[in-house]
């Protein structure tokens, strides 16, 4: 587990460096991240709207989704902007510690920031409802879609499959702020590939020198 570790620490290592390298000045690098998490979320959104809602997304309802994706897409990309900040700052903490179980605990704080996820997409699906509705002059009070997205949860939670597509939705409307979880899996698969490639090679290659 050790060789796991070291080889997934100098894979992670090896991106905020080159993170580092190109990242450039903040007042550079900051709108284009906003503007590609942006462009993210709404790419998220129409493609949970068309695989999982297909009959809301033409007519009266489509129009009125239509108008939703951009405030979906501006609060989406606020939270994955700022999360990934955060993670960056982890992931720095993470290179620094000494101990494999205090590196596992610090990126283990993006499982966290995967959870706030998905309370953040409530929110954002309640209040660009509700400015959309309020600019519609709509008579739904943010309270009530509040609720109403609060109750589709508690009943995804307790009859998921009764609520399979809801369910869907939301995990592809997260994709975006999986993505740093996304990058720690892979590294560490990589890393345990690699680790057993060795612990399998190394024997065979003693085998020969002997011979």
């Amino acid at each position: 587990m050790h060789t796991i570790i070291s080889l997934w620490r100098s894979a992670l290592y090896r991106v905020v460096e080159i993170y580092d390298t190109r990242r450039g000045s903040f007042r550079s690098f900051f709108p284009k991240l906003f503007v590609f998490f942006v462009a993210l979320n709404i790419a998220c959104y129409w493609l949970a709207m068309f695989t999982a809602f297909p009959e809301l997304t033409s007519g009266e309802a489509g129009w009125h989704y239509f108008k939703v994706q951009f405030p979906v897409g501006v609060l989406g990309a606020l939270f994955d902007s700022v999360s990934f900040f955060a993670t960056v700052w982890i992931v720095r903490r993470a290179l620094n510690t000494h101990s494999a179980t205090e590196y596992v605990a610090h990126l283990s704080v993006d499982l966290a920031i995967a959870m706030l996820a998905t309370l953040w997409v409530v929110f954002v699906f309640t209040f660009s409802g509700w400015i959309i509705n309020l600019l519609a002059q709509s008579s739904q009070s943010y309270a009530e879609r509040s609720a109403r997205y609060n109750a589709m949860l508690v009943d995804a939670a307790a009859n998921p499959i009764d609520n399979v597509r809801n369910i869907y939705f939301g995990l592809v409307m997260g994709l975006s702020s999986a993505l740093p979880t996304v990058l720690h899996l892979s590294l560490f698969a990589r890393s345990t590939v690699v680790a057993f490639g060795k612990r399998i090679l190394l024997p065979v290659v003693d085998r020969r020198e002997f011979r």
